[in-house]
């Protein structure tokens, strides 16, 4: 099995939109959405700037050989920073390391696109499985400098070593 992460191209949106109902319906503790209420949308945000290729909102997806098993989404802000939000890796490719290679292949596309580019992520209180991952890729919990009340999240930052 070969294992490679690239962006998604155009005609990707729907598989976009296939593995991301997926991730709410499995883990709906770990998103900030609804299985049931996005399935009444009728095109997710993301899918318009996957068919668009907006370059500040991209996904990438880890595939094994030609099969989606995980996306992962940037989004940029107007302040040289962005976010990462929808990572997510199908069960029964989970502990394989796919999560760590998808989340160090978004950092490295962010930073070949956007110089100095100051990179956060949010995480559930009690996904210690994510947390995990994400403090061995190099991120480090913060204080939330947005002002908004994250809930139940943890905000972390890349800090590049």
């Amino acid at each position: 099995m070969n294992i490679s992460y690239r962006k998604l191209l155009p005609e990707e949106s729907k598989i976009y939109r296939a593995i991301r109902l997926e991730s709410l319906e499995e883990f709906p503790e770990s998103f900030g959405a609804n299985y049931q209420e996005a399935l009444k949308i009728e095109k997710f945000r993301m899918e318009n700037d996957i068919e668009q290729q907006t370059a500040e909102r991209f996904v990438l997806g880890a595939f094994a050989d030609k099969e989606i098993i995980g996306i992962c989404t940037f989004i940029k802000d107007e302040n040289n920073t962005g976010n990462i939000y929808q990572m997510y890796v199908k069960k029964e490719f989970q502990g394989k390391n796919i999560g760590m290679g998808l989340i160090k292949a978004i950092i490295d596309e962010a930073f070949q696109k956007f110089n100095d580019i100051e990179i956060h992520l949010e995480v559930a209180h009690g996904n210690d499985k994510a947390y995990k991952l994400y403090e061995k890729v190099g991120f480090r919990e913060v204080k939330n400098s947005s002002g908004k009340d994250p809930g139940n999240a943890i905000t972390m930052k890349y800090i590049v070593e």
